[in-house]
């Protein structure tokens, strides 16, 4: 067995191992798309608007300055092959750049879907939150407040350090009983 080499099998983590399917066997359509989209984003370059100018030109340069032999496409004619080879492009890349449009239509609506949701659970913590301050907050208005407790705490003491008076209950009369 040579050294670096993995041998993995399905006992290995998931990592280590390779898969069994691969997945861009598996999806075709994926791999396609992606195709459209780098399409897409070629050409939406400046690069390639650059490079597509500067084929034309050396296109009809040729054509025109080059020898009249080796000419393959006619300025007399009105550059057909260039027009045809200019057609076969456009033709192909407008419906190219519009399935990679639709492909980021859809990740673009699957996102919304998933900020939708994820503002619901904000919505559903916010006010759950809410309610729980305004519960704390009635809660506390039963709860002894630190002055309340101050104040009881006084009054014990000084029921405890005054001298034995008598009481002024004890020496009223009884009420008359009827």
């Amino acid at each position: 067995m040579a050294r670096g080499r993995q041998d993995t099998g399905l006992d290995a983590p998931k990592g280590l191992r390779a898969p069994v399917l691969r997945r861009d066997s598996l999806n075709h359509s994926d791999r396609f798309g992606r195709f459209t989209e780098w399409i897409a984003r070629a050409m939406g370059t400046p690069w390639f608007v650059l490079g597509l100018t500067v084929f034309v030109i050396l296109w009809m340069a040729w054509n025109t300055l080059g020898p009249k032999l080796l000419r393959f496409d006619s300025a007399d004619l009105g550059f057909i092959t260039l027009t045809l080879v200019l057609s076969l492009q456009a033709s192909y890349a407008a419906p190219l750049i519009l399935l990679a449009q639709n492909r980021q239509d859809d990740r673009d609506r699957v996102q919304i879907e998933q900020d939708r949701q994820r503002a619901e659970r904000n919505l559903a913590d916010t006010e759950y939150l809410a309610r729980e301050v305004v519960s704390l907050r009635l809660a506390m208005k039963d709860v002894a407040t630190k002055d309340f407790i101050r104040a009881e705490l006084r009054a014990l003491l000084e029921e405890l350090d005054a001298p034995a008076k008598p009481d002024a209950k004890a020496t009223s009369k009884p009420p008359a009983k009827r």
